[in-house]
């Protein structure tokens, strides 16, 4: 079982609150990234910068083995904090809403951890991913050779988790997080006075059925086993309050737990937009923007983190095969080429966290050495030396 020295995890903590007072946004993480390079520079790793622009590959070798992958996510979100502690941000209208400060605090702590005692045979890479909010920093070290450059034959990636209580992990096999793609609808029909509705064609109503159509598509047309959620979150219509307008805008979000059921969404949501106006003499087209593929785990590795944090110090319980959530992660990518797992750190103290992206939340310190020994223990379980 790692122990982790109170030196590591004192300065994994003062850097995660160092972090959390310099938050920036993804792609533009230019401190955080500088901050991370030269403290893995400082604990002897072979550092690569410039992988998606702001994003860091650092390598631990020891001896010749198998290669393994630890992610953090570095970016920060748009959000203006609300907290008055002395670690507040100081970057206005930015925080660090989703702890990846905690995040990368913890893999640079065991990073720092494995470096000083190599219990292990074999490659660690320390991926530090720019953009995990909405910009596909995954994807887009995963397009720029990040697999080529830094072979694997295994990934993994933590986040914290407000419901679950500190000391507890949860991981699956199979989805931990949904899909999660955008649409934009346009109904366009015949504006006229709203006194005399027969001489137009009105989009409002049209766009009325429309919403209780897409609704009934997932109670009807998708087979109740299947986790989906569509939701409506914007329209916009009309000028004045007695004009019946020529347009409807409509836009939302779809989540699904399965590849297949995302495929079979997108070809629905088509085909209820085109047809379900029609009768009202209103015609439909949707815009896609299509986002993270399902975070999908592979059973072998999710079982693999599972022995892991029963055999590290501090966890207390470990949750396996639970329901996934339906928020989405870029993770996703990584996993889509390379056999890996994600698992949730829980982080209720004696009182609940805030919720992920809330303006009052902050990654709670406690995990960090929870983090760090699940990260060395898996390790050193991966990459096991047999003169050890």
């Amino acid at each position: 079982m790692a122990v982790i020295s109170e030196q590591i995890i004192k300065q994994a903590k003062q850097l995660r609150r160092e972090l959390h007072t310099r938050p920036e946004l993804g792609l533009n993480e230019h401190h955080t990234s500088r901050k991370i390079s030269e403290l893995l520079l400082s604990f002897g790793l072979d550092v690569h910068t410039g992988l998606a622009g702001t994003g860091i590959v650092a390598t631990l070798r020891n001896g010749d083995g198998p290669s393994i992958g630890l992610r953090a996510d570095i970016d920060a979100l748009p959000i203006q904090e609300l907290n008055d502690f002395e670690h507040v941000s100081q970057n206005p209208g930015l925080m660090h809403a989703c702890g990846h400060d905690g995040h990368t605090a913890t893999l640079l702590g065991a990073a720092r951890h494995l470096s000083e005692n190599r219990h292990f045979r074999g490659t660690v890479h320390f991926i530090f991913q720019p953009a995990e909010e909405n910009a596909g920093g995954g994807q887009m070290m995963v397009n720029e050779g990040l697999f080529e450059h830094f072979p694997m034959q295994e990934v993994y990636a933590l986040h914290n988790w407000p419901g679950l209580p500190v000391g507890e992990v949860a991981v699956s096999q199979g989805a931990m997080m949904a899909s999660q793609d955008n649409f934009h609808i346009t109904l366009t029909g015949k504006g006229c006075h709203a006194a005399m509705p027969e001489l137009g064609a009105d989009p409002v109503v049209a766009g009325a059925q429309l919403i209780l159509s897409l609704q009934s598509l997932i109670s009807r047309r998708l087979s109740p086993l299947e986790q989906t959620v569509i939701s409506l979150t914007q329209l916009q219509a009309g000028e004045a309050i007695n004009v019946i307008p020529e347009t409807l805008h409509m836009s939302g979000t779809l989540r699904c737990q399965s590849n297949e059921t995302r495929m079979t969404c997108w070809r629905l949501i088509e085909e209820y937009v085109k047809s379900v106006p029609l009768p009202f003499g209103v015609t439909g087209e949707v815009r896609w923007e299509f986002g993270y593929p399902v975070t999908k785990n592979h059973p072998a590795q999710a079982e693999n983190v599972r022995e892991a944090a029963e055999h590290s110090p501090g966890v207390t319980k470990v949750h396996f095969n639970n329901p996934p959530s339906m928020a989405a992660e870029d993770f996703a990518y990584l996993l889509e080429r390379c056999p890996g797992a994600y698992f949730w750190l829980g982080a209720d103290g004696a009182e609940p966290s805030a919720s992920l992206h809330n303006a009052r939340f902050d990654f709670n310190d406690d995990l960090i050495p929870l983090g760090i020994g699940i990260w060395v223990t898996l390790v050193e379980r991966q990459l096991k030396d047999a003169d050890a």
